[in-house]
């Protein structure tokens, strides 16, 4: 007979599969720099299809897209000019519908961004506020506002953009709109049911179209107390991130993913979230709480250091905040928005006075340089990458891995101020370099155009070095950065097991050592002086070992026997 959920035994129910999600390695494309298919210097939802294979080869449990929707690519496809859509210069529903069904025929899940805080200001709404005019429905659906001084010439508040320069824009008519992020992303009004409702119907629109799970951009900015009078910049950097700030990580933003976790278990497997939330620790259980959005991204080894030190607190806090909400933790060390971490660390270490909230202010110096200082230590760097990788693919939880990281690919710096796209950059008059840099087109052969991301130039270009990190040259290579990424995966898969670890004291603060349920046991040497290999089946290495000692920054992994 059919057994219902509910039922079955209490012992029945303990004895299921965790959720995919808990313990996947989800790599992250960014579309536009992944692989081109038609030949326009763009990467496409076709160019994803054509290396779905080169993905199953990888070993990863899912990839989670960039955004992909209709763009006028203000801010890499992040300014969303219809969610419900594919941008034509990426391909159609058609194409997305065949990347699906290729990526789920080789056991891959599908993660699709979904960008609430704002939209394109060439969206439909949008521009229908604008022929609207003042006091028009409209306008409600996004935050209008009139502006100060004679005429109403100046902006409502002395707020400043995420991306630099003001927060408000004015229109043709006199009034301004907020945009926390580039000129062409007008916030939305959060507090309209008409917003609400229409990102209800286009979770189920992409839940409808088989995808596994959304990545929730910003998360923490969405719903906003803009009650007059509104405070000065002054008077809002001034007020805690207790839940009741004007912009940032409200309260009542839950409320929204409350509904949206109800659309989610409407399907079978429940659809799943994780939520881009900048916030603080104590809050981050908030949004990776089952009723919310289930998952929250733990960004701290992004403005850590290669420190032995660093990393144990980052573990044991953020394993700490994934019990309290009953989730499992999410471990990144490269994504779209900041420096790869090959290159972060090739620099020299920031110290905690100067750490950024995110790793692009690590690189900021170089990258203004061009690349030129201070010097950047290339083969070092990738060293303590592969060993910080090493270190995360052991951990308990979810690992990101962003795309070309398993090439080992450092930064871009020599991209000529014509060729950039970030608004940051041109927002802050070339300041802030921005995040073009890890957004360079992937080079896939050593020879012919564009190394094999397509054969017309690409959007960004590549530099030469690039030959040396192809994935043909790598493939071909069994001591390559991209071999031990396709060992360590699966490996990964047979050894990992349970959401625990214990830490085993070493007797030097610069090795960490700890132990997973079944054995499996992750040393790693982030000094400078080589370390003695504890006893155990070696079963992968993040460099070369010497007899009977673990070198300088390399991380290690180990089976004891019979266990």
């Amino acid at each position: 007979m059919t057994i219902s959920v509910d039922d079955r035994r209490p012992d029945e129910l303990e004895d299921q599969s965790p959720p995919w999600w808990r313990q996947a390695v989800v790599y992250q494309v960014y579309p536009r720099s992944f692989a081109d298919a038609n030949g326009d210097g763009l990467g496409d939802i076709p160019g994803v299809v054509a290396r779905a294979d080169y993905l199953a080869e990888l070993g990863v449990d899912a990839v989670w897209l960039s955004p992909f929707y209709p763009s006028e690519l203000a801010d890499g496809g992040y300014d969303v000019a219809d969610y419900r859509d594919v941008d034509p210069r990426l391909g159609t529903l058609d194409d997305f519908d065949d990347m699906v069904g290729a990526l789920h025929a080789r056991g891959i899940r599908v993660v699709v961004d979904i960008v609430p805080n704002h939209t394109s200001d060439r969206h439909a709404w949008f521009q229908e506020a604008l022929e609207a005019g003042r006091g028009s429905a409209a306008r409600e659906r996004y935050i209008f506002r009139e502006g100060k001084g004679p005429q109403g010439a100046e902006p409502p508040t002395d707020w400043v953009s995420v991306f630099g320069g003001p927060a408000w824009e004015r229109v043709a008519d006199g009034q301004w709109y907020l945009h926390n992020f580039a000129t062409e992303q007008p916030d939305l009004n959060w507090d309209h049911p008409e917003v609400r409702a229409d990102f209800v119907r286009t979770l189920r629109f992409w839940s409808d179209r088989g995808v596994d799970g959304f990545r929730i951009d910003v998360a923490h900015m969405l719903t906003k107390d803009l009650t007059e009078p509104l405070p000065s910049r002054a008077e809002l950097d001034a007020l805690p991130f207790d839940g009741k700030h004007p912009l940032i990580d409200r309260d009542d933003v839950h409320e929204i993913y409350a509904e949206w976790r109800k659309v989610f278990n409407e399907y079978d497997p429940p659809r799943t979230a994780v939520a881009e939330a900048w916030v603080d620790p104590s809050r981050v259980p908030l949004y990776a709480h089952p009723e919310s959005l289930g998952q929250a991204f733990n960004f701290d080894l992004l403005q850590s250091d290669f420190d032995a030190g660093q990393f144990r607190q980052v573990v044991s806090d953020n394993l700490d905040l994934a019990a309290a909400s009953g989730s499992s933790s999410t471990w990144v060390l490269s994504n779209h928005d900041v420096v790869r971490h090959a290159t972060r660390y090739g620099l020299p270490p920031l110290g905690e006075q100067q750490r950024g909230r995110d790793g692009i202010k690590q690189g900021a110096e170089w990258l203004r340089s061009g690349g030129a200082e201070p010097a950047l230590d290339r083969e070092g760097g990738l060293r303590r990458a592969r060993a910080a990788t090493l270190f995360v693919l052991g951990l308990p939880g979810s690992a990101y891995l962003y795309q070309g990281e398993e090439l080992g690919l450092h930064e871009v710096a020599e991209i000529p101020a014509s060729e950039r796209q970030d608004p940051t950059f041109f927002r802050t008059a070339g300041e802030e370099i921005g995040r073009d840099g890890c957004r360079v087109p992937l080079p896939w052969t050593a020879e012919g155009p564009a190394f094999g991301f397509g054969v017309g130039a690409p959007h960004i270009p590549q530099p030469g070095w690039f030959a040396e990190s192809a994935v043909d040259v790598e493939e071909a290579d069994a001591g390559s950065t991209l071999s031990l990424y396709r060992h360590a995966l699966e490996l990964r898969h047979t050894l990992q097991t349970g959401e625990t670890l214990e830490w085993i004291e070493t007797g030097r603060p610069d090795v960490l050592h700890f132990r997973r349920p079944n054995g499996w046991e992750v040393v790693t040497n982030f000094g400078a002086e080589q370390y003695p290999l504890p006893a155990g089946d070696v079963e992968l290495s993040s460099s070369p070992l010497g007899d009977a000692v673990i070198p300088a920054e390399t991380t290690v992994w180990l089976v004891r026997p019979g266990e």
